[in-house]
């Protein structure tokens, strides 16, 4: 088998000598990989490999505001929803929390279980936030591995361990953080309480080949509504988009077309568009209504095309977008669908990127090897 798409991306691909084990998904205490990876499991291929080496250039009217150089090679990272902290995971299973103001790391998460079998942190994502709540900054991580933690960020402590017998790949809260999902290396996205963290729900396909209302591959991104807890999306390997309710078991419809190897679905609260990046040259960058799942636009390739393993809206009026092949970031116009900015001559693939949502043009970042890019648009007036 293959562990292809650490983080928001299908960006190593590594043989494993062992089949996976035949145990069911479940919450416990800190117990030993269910998978047989090498532990060496850090060569992140995917890109142009080792080349000459130049310093990145902003172009257009985007400029970098800071560089941030990690300890390891960057596989995923989040703002919080205040936009204080930014959460970062890495190729040796670790995460760090950096201050969003100055870059200046504050906290590291690792626990015995993660540095014993040092493989990649996946994705990392916020628990929103509600008065009420006893914990703040809670952060949900997945690995390689098949583990689920929840961290708090300032004790640096894992509050809880779920073991999902497969590679799981991304997770997600709805607004109200009630329950959340993950999915991965099968076809099943997993429903958990947050208050219990119990399973109480398995997103999947009919048993029937015949019948698409589900995925068939590995799912590397989940989105929910902002407007409608209940309601999320998934895209993988199997070039579907899938629209879900939790609570049901099936797929309620799909769109087809995108092959998502990455963090590559967002939906925008705005207009109710759903953009898809796809790790492939043509048509790469669609799109959507949500509504009707039908595709609005394929926006214009650029003149130094990516493979794309992520995408995001940037405020009501952008999208930004990373990649690998040409390793860079690049930032469209919503209206015109024309390329404003570039980050160009990056050292490696771009695997994960997040904006602070804040005004009307947010400030993001963006990783590429062991370095976070933090980037900002050019005021014009």
């Amino acid at each position: 088998m293959y562990l292809s798409g650490v983080s928001g991306a299908g960006v190593a691909r590594v043989h494993s000598p062992g089949p996976l084990s035949n145990r069911s998904s479940r919450t416990s205490t800190p117990h030993s990989s269910m998978m047989s990876i090498p532990a060496g499991m850090s060569n992140v291929v995917g890109d142009q490999g080792d080349m000459e080496h130049r310093e990145p250039v902003a172009e257009g009217n985007l400029k970098i505001s800071q560089i941030v150089e990690c300890p390891s090679e960057i596989m995923c990272c989040t703002y919080n929803e205040d936009s204080t902290l930014l959460a970062v995971g890495f190729v040796d299973g670790s995460i760090r929390v950096y201050s969003a103001e100055n870059g200046a790391p504050l906290h590291t998460l690792t626990d015995d279980e993660t540095l014993a079998q040092h493989l990649p942190c996946t994705s990392v994502v916020f628990r929103p936030f509600h008065q009420g709540d006893r914990s703040q900054n809670l952060i949900l991580a997945t690995y390689a591995n098949g583990l689920v933690k929840l961290w708090h960020a300032s004790s640096q402590k894992c509050v809880h361990t779920i073991h999902e017998n497969r590679q799981t790949l991304t997770a997600a809260f709805p607004k109200n953080g009630s329950v959340f999902i993950t999915a991965g290396s099968d076809e099943k996205i997993y429903v958990y309480d947050t208050s219990t963290k119990k399973l109480v729900n398995t997103c999947q396909p009919s048993p029937s080949r015949n019948v698409m209302d589900g995925h068939r591959y590995r799912v590397f991104s989940v989105k929910f509504h902002h407007n409608h807890a209940n309601e999320f999306i998934s895209g993988g390997w199997d070039d579907t988009v899938h629209f879900w309710d939790s609570r049901s078991e099936h797929s309620t419809r799909k769109l087809f077309g995108p092959h998502v190897c990455g963090d590559s679905l967002d939906i925008d609260a705005h207009h109710n568009h759903i953009v898809t990046g796809s790790w492939r040259k043509d048509a790469n960058l669609q799109i959507w209504d949500y509504e009707s799942g039908e595709e609005i636009r394929t926006v214009p390739q650029d003149f130094s095309n990516s493979l794309l393993y992520c995408a995001q809206w940037l405020g009501k009026d952008h999208i930004i977008v990373g990649g690998c092949d040409a390793n860079m970031v690049r930032v469209i116009d919503r209206g015109t669908l024309k390329t404003t900015g570039r980050l160009v001559d990056l050292p490696r693939g771009v695997y994960c990127l997040d904006n602070n949502r804040q005004g009307n043009v947010p400030k993001f970042v963006a990783g590429s090897s062991r370095n976070l890019y933090f980037l900002e648009m050019k005021q014009t007036y």
